[in-house]
């Protein structure tokens, strides 16, 4: 006969080495699940007095950070009589729908409701309070598994068969310690990089003129008796160039002679400042014919690229400036425009910062066309005003004041992943897999 696999984790606290094995058993024997109320739209109110939020997949997914909170009438919630749906601290909330995976969050403020396609967890014996904490990592690639065959949804009757590895209560409570402990941090960590993030797009505000201003409010003591800055229409400093349509199925990270910008890439990850040598680029498949390409319209230091299309207003038209090419062959591709300047009149890295200027991204927004989907062609961007400072030593001052900023920021934001890094082996080394 074969040894029987014992659940044991690799890494255990000295005063539970000799506690045995871990238990086994499905969540539904352990746990309460309460899928959301199917709220109304009307239902729904941004007023916050005498009503209590409503909390949505969106707010699962952002942690209830960044996404708009709404809320629900008190009288509404007795009108409704949706009692069973509210949630307390210590509830786990999970989304039953997932794009990019199922999302779980521990909810610790004030009491809540919980609309369609969300769901609450929690303990149906106290003693298992800590395991509320542990089920994500529990349970996560086994949900994630479950949902992709299922177009991302999720049903209660899945999550109930779901079988849960777990110690005994004070041991649950140990390893929730220790975890909430570096949460926390991470948290802290997160809030500092938020803060740094809100102060550059403050600085970037008052560094650059808003509407009906000649000059921005913040000038460096050295160029406040300069003239005022000289404003342009885009087509008197930019032109464009022609971009290609290469989609994602004909690119590759592995190996190829010239690398391509996709705009999904300057939506999700690429620097305002895109320096080659620092980005994850994709090469063109070598057997993808661009013999017909011309030399000119190859990527140049200096030169913008533009997202021309974005499911999200505050999105469309974003842009990145071209720093540094390395003398490495790059395109600019899919969903894209490549504006060069006629003459250099911006030095390298000002056009950067001055396309995310409050100014400027308004008119942009403003040019955009489309409902579902929203685009900006360069003819409308063409009509757009720009300004800048005629000095370019003034130039040169901002750009070296916000770049260090940024360095600031990718700085804490190495630091928050070598935690996150850090977390991921703890965890995997705190939950058990089968041994023997």
């Amino acid at each position: 006969m074969s040894k029987e696999k014992k659940i044991l984790p690799e890494l255990r606290f000295p005063e539970f080495k000799n506690e045995g094995e871990w238990k086994k058993d499905k969540v539904d024997n352990l746990f309460y699940l309460q899928d959301g109320y199917p709220f109304s739209s009307f239902d729904f109110t941004k007023d916050q007095k005498n009503s209590k939020q409503v909390i949505r997949i969106t707010d699962i997914n952002n942690l209830n950070k960044n996404s708009e909170k709404v809320y629900v009438s008190t009288n509404k919630i007795r009108e409704l009589d949706i009692e069973k749906y509210k949630i307390q601290q210590g509830d786990l909330l999970l989304s039953l729908t997932g794009a990019a995976g199922f999302n779980f969050f521990i909810w610790n403020t004030e009491d809540a409701y919980i609309n369609q396609r969300t769901m609450k967890i929690y303990p149906k014996n106290a003693e298992n309070k800590a395991l509320t904490m542990l089920l994500e990592p529990l349970i996560h690639a086994e949900i994630n598994a479950l949902g992709s065959g299922q177009n991302n949804n999720l049903s209660k009757d899945e999550l109930k068969e779901i079988k849960v590895t777990f110690p005994k209560s004070k041991e649950q409570n140990k390893i929730a310690s220790c975890l909430s402990f570096l949460n926390e941090v991470i948290t802290v960590q997160i809030q500092k990089m938020e803060i740094l993030k809100d102060h550059k797009m403050g600085l970037i505000q008052n560094l650059f003129p808003q509407e009906g201003e000649k000059v921005p409010k913040y000038r460096f003591p050295e160029f406040r008796k300069d003239v005022d800055w000289v404003f342009e229409s885009f087509d008197k400093v930019y032109s464009f160039l022609v971009t290609n349509s290469f989609s994602r199925e004909l690119l590759n990270y592995e190996n190829g002679k010239v690398k391509n910008i996709h705009y999904g890439d300057i939506h999700t990850k690429f620097s305002t400042l895109f320096d080659i040598t620092k980005e994850k680029v994709p090469y063109i498949n070598s057997d993808v014919p661009i013999e017909r390409i011309r030399q000119e319209c190859y990527c140049k230091e200096g030169d913008m690229i533009f997202a021309d299309a974005s499911e999200d207003l505050d999105d469309v038209g974003k842009s990145i400036e071209i720093i540094k090419t390395n003398n490495e062959n790059l395109l600019s591709g899919l969903h894209t425009l490549l504006a060069r300047q006629i003459e250099p009149k911006l030095i390298t890295g000002f056009g950067g910062y001055l396309f995310l200027s409050d100014k400027i991204r308004e008119q942009i927004k403003r040019e955009a066309q489309g409902a579902k989907v929203l685009g900006i062609s360069g003819t409308r961007i063409s009509k757009i005003n720009i300004y800048y400072p005629k000095n370019q030593k003034e130039q040169k001052k901002i750009v070296e004041c916000l770049s260090s900023l940024d360095a600031l920021i990718k700085t804490q934001d190495e630091k928050i992943d070598q935690l996150k890094l850090h977390k991921k082996g703890l965890m995997q080394s705190l939950f058990p897999k089968t041994i023997g």
